[in-house]
């Protein structure tokens, strides 16, 4: 039987340069805002926790500034992170989640870790159920993608899972095919950059975009994924790297902003360091994708480029120069999280898919005899 009920979902969207946040009824979305937070700001907060009455006010002005009242709120949706790795889907959250995730038990320290405690802050006062989705910590990598030259410490997966995956998911039913019988190269290119290997509808591999793994970004000064150096070491000026891999490194460091707008108007007008540092990022996504192509072993029916950088032509332009003879290359300006989150809570309270119960434990939890 069709459910005709018109439910109101509010999502939650904390990002490294942004807060999301957006009403829905049904699928029809409301009111939306993104507020943008440049690093000169985030950065005089000492941890990501430390954010969450400064993001709390982004809220509260949300709803005064739209008239909006909350009550009798179907579902809150908060998009999550920091809390031990799991497999994809939608979690119900908990107590025992939100604890977690402030603890940072995954070992990501990101600031959609936030989502699920601003979520539990708005069910307090409103009530409601609350979901996650998709955090930054779903892990299905293959096991050969874990491995490092260090004995003891492994390779994580920190990634734009949501948006990653409703791109993939986007594109396949764009080309008439099932995301689960698809192979596809997808590109998250904003404040943070994920380059991940999707096989038959599972994330075998990327970089660990939230360890700071991977290309610069305008917030993240990339390489290996050196969170796990860090935890690994715990020596040395240890907070000001850990800021470096998530707030004030990459465009942030060559620049003191993180607002892409900024450099890009900069290069632009022919600012030689500008040119160079932008260039150089792109570059390094092109690396990136490459490297992608050959975990699928060539086989790649799409090249997929998502997120807010991708708002500026040169980056496609020269992501195609370097990367079009891998497979097609498709542009998704912007991202598709918002739609995702409440198309998920839908599907939850229409009975079509039910909720999981978040296990307090990581989805892989080692190899027998590495």
């Amino acid at each position: 039987m069709k459910d005709d009920k018109i439910y109101k979902i509010f999502v939650i969207n904390p990002g490294s340069t942004s807060t999301k946040l957006s009403l829905f009824e049904n699928e029809c979305c409301l009111f939306t805002r993104d507020v943008f937070h440049d690093s000169s700001v985030l950065k005089q907060f000492p941890t990501i926790n430390a954010q969450l009455d400064y993001r709390m006010d982004v809220v509260k002005n949300f709803l005064k500034d739209n008239q909006i009242d909350l009550t009798g709120v179907d579902v809150i949706m908060g998009r999550g992170g920091g809390c031990c790795p799991i497999v994809s889907g939608i979690y119900k959250i908990d107590e025992r989640l939100i604890q977690d995730t402030k603890e940072t038990r995954g070992g990501v320290s990101h600031a959609s870790m936030l989502g699920v405690q601003m979520a539990d802050i708005l069910h307090k006062h409103y009530g409601g159920q609350m979901f996650m989705m998709d955090p930054p910590v779903v892990d299905e990598l293959c096991d050969l993608a874990r491995i490092t030259g260090v004995e003891g410490i492994f390779r994580k997966a920190g990634s734009h899972a949501l948006n990653l995956k409703a791109t993939a998911k986007k594109h396949a039913l764009a080309i008439g095919k099932k995301y689960e019988d698809c192979n596809f190269i997808v590109c998250h290119i904003d404040g943070g950059i994920s380059i991940t290997a999707h096989q038959k509808g599972r994330m075998i591999d990327g970089n660990n975009a939230a360890g700071g793994e991977g290309p610069f970004t305008p917030t993240r000064m990339g390489s290996m994924a050196v969170t796990d150096l860090l935890h690994y070491f715990k020596a040395g000026d240890l907070e000001r790297l850990k800021s470096l891999c998530s707030q004030t490194g990459g465009l942030s460091s060559y620049f003191g902003t993180s607002n892409s707008d900024v450099v890009h108007k900069m290069a632009e007008n022919g600012d030689p360091k500008a040119v160079r540092v932008w260039n150089g990022m792109i570059y390094q996504i092109t690396k990136w994708i490459g490297s992608m192509s050959t975990v699928l072993k060539g086989e790649v029916d799409g090249i997929l480029l998502t997120g807010g950088l991708m708002r500026f032509s040169d980056v496609e332009s020269q992501i195609r120069e370097s990367c079009d003879w891998i497979a097609p290359v498709t542009v998704y300006a912007g991202e598709f999280e918002q739609e995702a989150m409440a198309e998920g809570a839908l599907r939850v309270l229409r009975g079509e898919e039910e909720a999981k119960e978040y296990p307090g434990k990581p989805v892989w939890e080692g190899f027998a005899h590495v």
